[in-house]
């Protein structure tokens, strides 16, 4: 029997609702594969998705959106989303340049209520929703989706806190939606999951427990019911108690993949005034049984895959350099006992699964929770310890307070190896390290290197760890230009730069990576290079002998140019009272879109062939072409 696909008929959420209720397991069924389907194609996330599916279609069904608002915690359980709401033919263009985006965007979608892919913004942002509907005389609901994950931020907390009392006088109709699949990104910790278990195996508890079971045996029925009751008593009743003291009420927890009780609980809950909390239980990879058995493995798809297969065996590669930190972090701690290594629940992501294995005593993930995570490293290093946090560049921006006030003042020895500086592709600019130099140059006692390869990035953290003051390592995501990696613990010499390329008329500055582009254009124009290696202390010296015995200097990098290293140049030039033409190649001062980061790189001319065109526009006259033109 051939069943017609639901799916096509869908293009908004008000076709979906015209539907009976016993044809929404179909459309399910339908996004779950078209969410298959797509990822298989283009990548992204997967796991988060799949789980996701019943509860994306039971809220738009129950919901009048986008009149109703759905903000969607972190986002990137939001393709479903998109195929029920217009974009289902534009699934193949996810993540690529001029296509739909991995997360929510607001000016993508009227139902793309808020722009998230940071976590734990959800609550507060759908209770400003909530409010705002109050005051202008609106009957519209807000809705936030959050992960459990996501709930260990303190910033969820602080909502809750803030979402279940009067404002004004007027209390928010919303509800908040605990999406609890018990896999983040990385493995949730924190005390909040646990408190439940210490709960249960109290003394008290276990005395109560046993005693009960002498009566019960007695009476088959009812001790298997008590057995489930206790089975289920962590879901059934502290999490309530926890919510309810927030202001809530507390309903759950429920099946999310059932819809015949996801809906009617929905139902009852829309219609209900005040603060709203439920709690649903659903699996990450759900109906994709590669997935199901490996969440973590399969939480984000980084290319095309078989779906009958799963995920390709990865390829011997040139090392990322998040796997050189990875290999760092082991050696070193291996070295020196003092090592502790801190992250805000992205283990896989920053490359220490292997030392949280081998050193799990002084591993510590905090959940995703920055702003602790800083302050935290400044207490050990108090102690004499040596913490190293990893940390992408994008997530640090939510710890600044912390970084200088908790560290920075207090000049304590806190190494920050920041993953995912400059353009990061896919993930677009949410996830995008643009702004590290600017933020980080600019406060004292803070110091900041750009390694340009592998081998150097392992000798910059080296070089950091071994320092007495809070010292940042910025690298990109990726593998590099596979250069030959000393396995020993070298430094390199502090603050200083290196010419690598030695040329005349015009001086190319490099901070980072960019130094490969820069060496192959300047082949091109007969300039000079300099690979700079460091940010913060700048090596001053080199910048204003360059600048005396060449016509312009040119900086690259991959960040912001405001207040970025062409900045720090500048200053440094004008302070020592040497006037040159200065030309400050970086990231625009707009945001860089989601796509293949070569292709963006290129299309912010820091690409080989971008950077010379920049310079012959800019200084032409003053250049002597010596070779053909370097490719794009």
């Amino acid at each position: 029997m051939t069943t017609t696909p639901l799916l096509p008929t869908i293009d908004s959420p008000a076709d979906l609702r015209r539907l009976q209720r016993h044809q929404l397991k179909g459309v399910a069924d339908e996004v779950r594969q078209k969410v298959l389907d797509t990822v298989s194609q283009t990548g992204g996330h997967l796991g988060s998705n799949l789980g996701t599916v019943e509860l994306t279609v039971a809220l738009h069904y129950v919901f009048n959106t986008p009149y109703d608002r759905i903000v969607w915690d972190v986002g990137h359980q939001t393709y479903p989303h998109k195929i029920l709401t217009g974009r289902r033919d534009r699934m193949g263009t996810l993540r690529q340049y001029g296509g739909i985006a991995g997360f929510p965007r607001r000016d993508e979608s009227e139902y793309d209520t808020f722009g998230t892919a940071h976590s734990s913004t959800s609550i507060s942002a759908a209770l400003g929703m909530a409010l705002a509907a109050k005051i202008k005389g609106e009957d519209r609901k807000a809705v936030a989706v959050i992960g459990d994950g996501a709930m260990t931020a303190g910033m969820a907390f602080e909502a809750l806190n803030n979402a279940g009392v009067p404002h004004g006088g007027l209390m928010a109709d919303m509800l908040v939606v605990l999406n609890d699949n018990d896999m983040s990104i990385s493995p949730p910790v924190g005390a909040l999951n646990k408190y439940l278990a210490r709960l249960m195996s109290g003394k008290f508890y276990a005395a109560a427990r046993e005693g009960a079971k002498n009566v019960l045996r007695s009476a088959p029925p009812l001790f298997e019911l008590a057995r489930r009751f206790e089975e289920h008593a962590k879901g059934m009743v502290v999490p309530g108690t926890i919510f309810e003291e927030f202001g809530f009420n507390y309903v759950g927890p429920i099946d999310g993949h059932d819809l015949e009780a996801l809906i009617p609980t929905l139902e009852n809950l829309r219609d209900k005034k005040g603060a709203q909390f439920l709690h649903v239980v659903t699996k990450k990879g759900y109906g994709y049984k590669l997935a199901e058995a490996d969440p973590v493995k399969y939480h984000a798809a980084s290319g095309k895959f078989n779906q009958a297969e799963g995920f390709p065996k990865s390829a011997p590669s040139k090392p990322t350099f998040t796997q050189v930190f990875g290999q760092w972090l082991c050696d070193m701690a291996e070295s020196d006992t003092r090592l502790v290594g801190i992250t805000p629940a992205m283990r896989e992501g920053s490359g220490m699964v292997e030392f949280h294995k081998r050193f799990p005593q002084r591993y510590h993930d905090v959940g995703i929770a920055e702003q602790h995570a800083i302050t935290f490293a400044a207490g050990l290093a108090c102690e004499g310890l040596k913490p190293v946090v990893a940390i992408y560049s994008t997530f640090l921006q939510r710890g600044y307070d912390q970084l200088i006030h908790d560290v920075a003042l207090q000049n304590l020895p806190v190494v920050f190896a920041l993953d995912r500086a400059g353009i990061v592709g896919a993930d677009g600019p949410t996830h995008a390290g643009a702004y590290d130099v600017a933020y980080l140059r600019c406060v004292p006692n803070m110091s900041l290197i750009a390694p340009s390869d592998e081998d150097q990035c392992r000798k910059a953290l080296t070089t950091a760890y071994r320092q007495n003051h809070p010292v940042a390592v910025r690298y990109p995501r990726g593998a590099g230009v596979g250069a030959e990696i000393d396995p020993a613990l070298a430094e390199l010499p502090w603050g200083k730069g290196e010419v690598r390329r030695q040329g005349e008329r015009i001086a190319l500055l490099a901070f980072g990576p960019l130094l490969h582009p820069a060496l192959a254009a300047a082949e091109r124009l007969g300039a000079t290079v300099a690979d700079m290696k460091f940010v913060k202390p700048l090596d001053t010296a080199l910048v204003i002998e360059l600048a005396r015995t060449h016509s312009a200097i040119v900086t690259l990098e991959e960040g912001c140019t405001m207040g970025g290293a062409g900045s720090a140049v500048a200053e440094a030039l004008a302070e020592a009272g040497v006037s040159v033409p200065l030309l400050l190649l970086g990231l625009p001062d707009q945001y860089v879109e989601h796509g293949d980061p070569a292709k963006l790189l290129a299309m912010c001319g820091l690409d080989a062939a971008g950077i010379e065109q920049s310079i012959v526009k800019r200084f032409g006259p003053q250049l002597q072409i010596v070779r053909p033109a370097v490719n794009a």
